[in-house]
């Protein structure tokens, strides 16, 4: 791949003038009209606008490159990959799935030396162009298979960390260990032999309990979520915590970052106290509830679940910073189309179904109305049956 046009000034310009515009309009406006590839500029332009919330530092950098819509779609945030680098060091690191190279250079921060590997040629000429702008000297590229690499070489790792490639031959979605590229569980003997950490990143479907089958050495298991949207699964395996009882942290990288942990024996143990709606309604954050922490959420912040099958809770008051959605309950209300009506002349209100009749799109159809405004219809069931609540946020 030729960069040379990357680092024209008048490709650099062009670019940075015409962030704010539609690439399709631009390639129509100045076909013909430029001496520079434009349609490499305007490949540009849409990738730095798409990466500007969750690449902030790297998009305002007009010296880097950034890679087709697919590889930006599949990196992380700034956010992730900083918390992903949080308390790593050492001497020797590699990424053995490099991609754009974003998780390899926050995680290389606490590294004195790191190797970056990728297979697709042109994207490992963009990020060793990168890679070399921000982190001069620090990085071994290797344009090829990373588990070939790891296998031959006779370096030992303080990190090693994959990211598998999460979708198949036919675009198909992957969701389990075992059918992502590479396949981590046939090499995670010699993965072992060569680290004395590793860290996978996996897909946010991905089941949790499917991943510990495949893969029982793990240590550790974090749910990361971005202002409540699940975005990563993060395995952990370190050489001198063999043998430690499992622990499962969802944390959520909001506006302020919460995080909860627990251990699933803690889950298997307990009870959950079970009561109708009072005051408040708590629907824990999306991390929380992919961890699995149904009866340990209630039971450490003193609420009731609405029933044992309902991952709704209740209480009379809540806590300051609770990892969860906090809904002020205003009314008990029936599924009636008429009475919805008077209620929302507008049609507009805000529909979650938990553990409910019917789901929400469904419910939606049924009422006439829409998503919008500042009330809620939270419909679920209570151990006295199914129920519709009219609801506030009491708490972003």
């Amino acid at each position: 791949m030729d960069l040379t046009q990357y680092h024209r000034g008048d490709f650099q310009q062009f670019v940075q003038d015409h962030l704010s515009e539609d690439p399709a309009l631009l390639l129509f406006r100045y076909q013909g009209k430029t001496d520079f590839d434009l349609k490499a500029a305007v490949q540009q332009i849409s990738a730095r606008r798409k990466a500007a919330k969750k690449l902030p530092s790297w998009t305002s950098n007009h010296q880097l490159i950034f890679p087709a819509s697919i590889s930006l779609e599949q990196s992380s945030s700034e956010q992730a990959a900083e918390l992903k680098a949080r308390d790593r060091s050492g001497q020797l690191m590699i990424d053995l799935t490099g991609g754009f190279g974003v998780d390899s250079y926050f995680l290389s921060k606490g590294f004195e030396k790191a190797i970056y590997c990728e297979q697709q040629e042109e994207l490992a000429e963009i990020a060793q162009h990168n890679l070399e702008l921000l982190a001069a000297e620090k990085f071994d590229i290797v344009k090829g298979d990373g588990l070939e690499f790891l296998a031959k070489t006779e370096k030992h790792f303080d990190l090693v960390y994959v990211d598998p490639a999460r979708r198949g031959k036919a675009n198909q979605k992957m969701y389990k260990l075992q059918d992502c590229e590479p396949d981590i569980v046939s090499v995670w003997g010699m993965m072992k032999s060569k680290a004395d950490a590793i860290l996978l990143k996996v897909s946010p479907m991905l089941d949790i309990s499917q991943a510990l089958s495949e893969l029982p050495e793990i240590q550790k298991v974090q749910v990361i979520s971005v202002k409540n949207e699940v975005k990563e699964l993060l395995l952990h395996w370190y050489i001198n915590l063999e043998g430690s009882p499992l622990i499962i942290e969802a944390i959520d990288l909001g506006a302020k970052e919460l995080s909860f942990s627990f251990k699933p024996r803690e889950e298997e143990d307990i009870y959950s106290v079970v009561g109708e709606a009072e005051k408040y309604l708590i629907e824990p954050y999306s991390g929380i509830l992919k961890a699995g922490a149904f009866k340990t959420f209630g039971v450490r912040f003193g609420l009731k679940k609405l029933d044992p099958n309902s991952h709704l809770y209740t209480s009379s008051e809540v806590q300051r910073d609770l990892p969860a959605r906090v809904f002020k309950v205003i009314q008990e209300v029936q599924p009636k189309k008429a009475e919805i009506k008077k209620l929302f002349p507008s049609g507009k209100v805000n529909v979650i179904t938990r553990n409910y009749a019917t789901g929400s799109e469904a419910l939606k159809k049924k009422l006439g109305v829409k998503d919008g405004g500042e009330d809620f219809l939270i419909g679920t069931k209570t151990q006295s049956g199914f129920k519709l609540f009219l609801c506030r946020l009491a708490k972003s």
